[in-house]
């Protein structure tokens, strides 16, 4: 699902990595705002609460939001940085980098409040780090999937979605339409599945606190690993013919 780049990536690579990061996501969104109270997987809010401190010369914590929207711009910034310079230096699979970076950040934050192993890292760094995750994540899915597939934040998809729903009313080539409808699919999908993240996340937040982040690195573990033994398994069978 992160290998294949254009005429080569299917509808069904992007389903695969749309359900996946899209679920993590979910995860990570309702994580930041129970346990810090900060969205964290975009920052269209950020911007408004920007403002608004402007406005009332609350300039600290106007600052506060600006770090905010810088930690996921870096997140991007990093991530597509890391993809250009494998992709150039041959040097790891392009992909790699970046969804590492992902997985020791959220394992991180996962054990911040450990009172075992006495760690304590305050609720604005939490939130920096989960700002930053997300912008490597959202950069690295719109890469590979060419645009397709955002993962980390809806208010774009809904858009699309109500654009193309608008499309079924009216008449379209039979091929068009076929398209149209898998678009829709994906883009339920994504929702579904960030919904999913989120549900799932609260229930295990209660239970866990910010130790469901450790489970989070582990599905993004897990992809990595399917991606690979997946691509292996293809590769053996093709030179088996």
């Amino acid at each position: 699902m992160f290998r294949h780049r254009g005429k080569n990536r299917t509808y069904f690579h992007n389903l695969k990595l749309a359900s996946a990061l899209s679920f993590v996501a979910g995860i990570v969104n309702i994580v930041g705002v129970l346990s810090v109270r900060v969205l964290t997987t975009n920052i269209t809010g950020h911007f408004a609460f920007f403002s608004e401190e402007i406005l009332l010369d609350h300039y600290s914590e106007a600052f506060t939001y600006f770090i905010f929207i810088i930690c996921f711009l870096g997140g991007a910034f990093c991530s597509s940085f890391m993809v250009e310079f494998s992709s150039g230096h041959k040097m790891f699979r392009p992909h790699l980098i970046p969804l590492v970076t992902e997985i020791l950040i959220l394992s991180f934050v996962g054990i911040a409040d450990d009172k075992i192993l006495k760690i304590s890292i305050s609720p604005y760094t939490i939130a920096g780090l989960l700002l930053f995750a997300m912008g490597v994540q959202n950069s690295l899915v719109t890469r590979v999937s060419q645009s397709v597939v955002r993962t980390t934040h809806l208010t774009g998809l809904f858009t699309d979605l109500g654009i193309e729903l608008s499309k079924l009313f009216f008449k379209e080539r039979e091929n068009e339409k076929r398209q149209l409808k898998k678009n829709i699919a994906l883009k339920l999908v994504i929702i579904t599945c960030f919904f999913s993240g989120c549900i799932l996340g609260g229930f295990s937040y209660s239970m866990i606190r910010l130790k469901v982040l450790i489970a989070t690195a582990g599905i993004l573990f897990f992809v990595i690993r399917y991606d690979k033994l997946l691509y292996r398994y293809y590769a053996l069978k093709r030179k088996l013919r």
